[in-house]
């Protein structure tokens, strides 16, 4: 925490004038009156209020935690002529008292909530954000955002009919803590409208940010439409009328909003084209055809993990084990005894230090090593110091496959032919049905990298990562009769880019699979724009 920004512990990355005015704009065109902001920073929202030409006839109840915001915020209201309330004081409290007496007393919402990690919320801000969802009905999990809560209560209290419109962070569409939020949204709204820029709004932050606008349903039978995404590229979108742009994006529901929101980015053709391929009998749930266990839990691999030269130094050599665990280790599929030399000679950390328990009491070279750990208090840390002895890492294993957590253009399996045993920034995975070099070539195809996309996350810098939960939901093709070879794979791999991977080894595990040309290209080209938006890349930049 003490590597942290002050501005990124307190959330506060303020939004652009011009934005702010776009969504005022659609309250205007809605006659709002009554504005909750839960979150006003300095005031950019009171701002655009004013250059909207809202006056002293609106009433704006803001909140702000950082008492020097809200006095710049109340003194910019002044001058602005906004009839504004300003609390220095935290929103969720005020929330969690309206939400108990079921206030709904707002026609709008606007702001942009604070970006803070659950982690980093002092505790009784955290007892707060449970205690958000815990009214609302909503399943809460540790790993949320403090966004989420301040959304969720700020729809609740938002009038039947009313507008929320807030820059949020676009991992809305995709993270596994907003799942929630996403499900409360599509019972409470009409419509749902995501504004996906292809920019970083925020300077300074890999943070990406969209615009949400949402309508809620005047009553629970109130039918709702959905969710749409639009993608913009620049700020021209901004000229438009806020209203029409909102109404000219179609909506889907039911089963394709279900869950994470990605799938709202593909066409009609896609989507229907996925639940076809899903039905067919060479397509499975990769749950059912391989298990996903998560890598080697070290506590510190800096530690453990160590290069030729560390171990030659300390005399390691009969605790020493080679493993993978980055995409610098692994180029290719396979992971062979060659790869691992090669790698050595790079003098890369790819050897895996295990240590009986007490071998430090028998072995100089192991006492020596261990003092080493200690004067750096390796074995203070949680995952070490629950250990019965702090320095033997606990379910070593390897498997016959590994999976890098996160890639940047697409996930690949190795075929584990070392034996090689892998960190916890891979997984161990097992092929149930079919040999391991079968289930790896397969896994390399345009459906599977497209089914990744849509049940992965994103990163700062674009990168892809999946948790064993999103794994096991994958689409695999898998071939009756194959003749795909693997080593000629390793080497393609090795060679071409990703893009020149799917299109031809993976179009092949396609057809094999009983894929058209046709619904083949369609699939690849749905990976290949859901790719460039989360890399950030126009059509052009391919």
């Amino acid at each position: 925490m003490a590597n942290e920004s002050a501005q990124k512990l307190r959330g506060g990355y303020y939004t652009p004038i011009k934005i702010a005015t776009f969504i005022t704009r659609w309250m205007k065109e809605s006659n709002a009156k009554v504005f909750l902001e839960p979150s006003c920073g300095d005031g950019a929202f009171l701002a655009a209020l004013a250059d909207t030409g809202f006056d002293d006839s609106i009433t704006v109840n803001a909140f702000e935690l950082d008492p020097i915001e809200a006095k710049k915020a109340a003194a910019l209201a002044d001058q602005k002529k906004i009839h504004a309330r300003i609390k220095n004081t935290d929103f969720l409290r005020v929330a969690l008292d309206d939400l108990t007496m079921k206030n709904q007393e707002y026609d709008a919402v606007i702001g942009n909530p604070p970006f803070i990690r659950y982690q980093y919320l002092p505790s009784e801000f955290q007892n707060l954000a449970e205690a958000i969802f815990k009214q609302l009905g909503c399943k809460f999990t540790k790993h949320t955002n403090a966004w989420v809560p301040f959304i969720m209560a700020a729809i609740a209290m938002l009038k039947p009919g009313g507008r929320l419109g807030m820059v949020i962070p676009s991992e809305i569409i995709h993270v596994l803590h907003a799942q929630s939020l996403r499900t409360l949204l599509g019972h409470l709204c009409k419509k749902i409208v995501i504004i996906d820029p292809e920019e970083i709004w925020f300077e300074g932050t890999l943070q990406g940010a969209v615009i949400i606008m949402a309508e809620k349903k005047w009553s629970e039978s109130d039918y709702g439409h959905g969710l749409g995404i639009v993608q913009v590229k620049g700020d021209q979108f901004l000229t438009q009328s806020p209203t029409a742009l909102f109404d000219s994006v179609a909506a889907i529901n039911g089963r394709t909003v279900e869950g994470k929101w990605t799938k709202a980015f593909l066409s009609k053709s896609s989507l229907e084209l996925l639940d076809a391929a899903e039905q067919l009998e060479t397509v499975h749930r990769f749950k059912s055809i391989a298990k996903v266990d998560v890598g080697i839990v070290t506590g510190a691999n800096s530690f453990f993990l160590v290069n030729d030269e560390t171990v030659r130094t300390h005399r390691l050599s009969s605790w020493s084990h080679p493993m993978f665990g980055r995409s610098e280790h692994c180029p290719g599929v396979i992971y062979d005894d060659r790869q691992h030399a090669e790698n050595s000679s790079k003098g890369l950390p790819s050897n895996f230090l295990w240590f009986p328990e007490g071998s430090a009491d028998i072995y100089k070279e192991v006492a020596d090593y261990i003092k080493i750990g200690v004067e750096q208090d390796l074995h203070t840390r949680y995952k070490t110091r629950i250990r019965k002895c702090w320095y033997t890492v606990p379910s070593v294993s390897s498997s016959q496959i590994g999976m890098l957590k996160r890639s940047h253009d697409v996930p690949r399996l190795i075929l584990n032919a070392a034996e090689a045993y892998t960190t916890d920034t891979a997984y161990r995975i097992s092929s149930k049905i079919v040999d391991s070099s079968a289930l790896v070539t397969a896994f390399l195809n345009p459906l599977t990298a497209l089914s990744a996309e849509l049940e992965g996350r994103t990163y700062g810098g674009g990168v892809l990562e999946l948790v064993p939960s999103e794994i096991e939901k994958l689409l695999i093709p898998l071939p009756k009769h194959s003749n795909l070879d693997i080593k000629q794979l390793d080497t393609f791999v090795r060679t071409k880019n990703m893009t020149e991977v799917l299109t031809g080894h993976g179009l092949k595990v396609l057809e094999l699979a009983g894929f058209t040309k046709h619904q083949s290209q369609e699939l690849l080209d749905a990976w290949v724009s859901l790719k460039n938006r989360r890399q950030r890349k126009g059509s052009d930049d391919n």
